[in-house]
């Protein structure tokens, strides 16, 4: 899917949480490329934040890169303060793309609170509060009923191990857990001003650690015979940025991974 480019002064303004990296970077890319100023949030990975912000510009988009801590900053007043440096810089988000999050291993019989809260933190409190954020910044900045067409979009990612869970990685999962059911939820409360969706890949890039082979593994373990690839994520996110009908929904893009049972998470193969 490919839109009508505006002028730069026009064009809405995209933030991408965690965009520097794997589905991030893939999702910036086609954001670009499909009319968005791009908002690159990023926390450690400044270097290749500020390699994409580049060639986002060098293809004749607009981007600019800005850091924030998640976890060490989860305060509303910080977190409204963040968006209005990117509004002073490019404007008022309009679409949000909560696509950071932290994912390590761990079991129900070996959590523990630092990790539960750590991951609570980075993969369901800040896309709640950011949507929140947003939703202030639309909503005071898009008054009057003029705009009843015109919604800021939250698009949640999420994981297709959501349909079919295993027990592995036990805090990732109850907080994708949690940032589902808020979809649902947020896509009530927050309207008319905002839509909320879901976006379920599957298994889409390697694991840390995982070798090539052990990832064309399990990538092939799906009715289609294919996961996810990074394109397919982004040109979804593009179209779901534009479905104006769609909120509350979590459309998965994993070539059918959700409908294949196992009892390890996927990268360990299927069992």
């Amino acid at each position: 899917m490919t839109t009508t480019l505006l002028p730069n002064d026009q064009a809405p303004i995209a933030l991408v949480t965690g965009a520097a990296r794997r589905l991030g970077r893939a999702i910036s890319l086609a954001l670009a490329r499909n009319g968005y100023r791009l908002a690159l949030h990023y926390n450690r990975s400044e270097a290749e934040a500020h390699d994409l912000a580049n060639e986002i510009r060098e293809q004749g988009g607009q981007a600019d890169c800005f850091r924030f801590d998640f976890q060490a900053e989860l305060d509303p007043k910080l977190i409204d303060r963040f968006l209005e440096r990117i509004k002073a810089s490019l404007g008022p988000v309009k679409l949000l793309v909560n696509n950071a999050s932290l994912f390590e291993f761990d079991l129900a019989t070996t959590a523990s609170y630092d990790k539960l809260l750590r991951h609570a933190q980075a993969n369901l409190f800040a896309p709640v509060l950011l949507a929140q954020a947003v939703h202030r910044q639309w909503n005071n900045f898009q008054a009057g009923p003029s705009f009843k067409d015109n919604h800021a979009v939250i698009i949640n990612i999420l994981d297709q191990k959501l349909a079919n869970p295993n027990p592995d990685f036990f805090s990732y999962t109850l907080s994708k857990a949690g940032l589902l059911e808020a979809t649902r939820l947020m896509a009530k409360s927050l309207a008319p001003t905002c839509r909320v969706l879901g976006l379920a890949p599957g298994f889409t890039l390697p694991a840390e650690g995982q070798s090539q082979d052990e990832f064309e593994t399990a990538h092939a373990i799906s009715p289609l015979g294919a996961s996810s690839r990074p394109d397919e994520i982004a040109q979804a996110v593009c179209w779901l940025a534009q479905a104006r009908a769609i909120t509350g929904s979590t459309v998965f893009v994993d070539g059918g991974q959700h409908l294949v049972a196992s009892n390890r998470d996927l990268q360990f193969g299927l069992s």
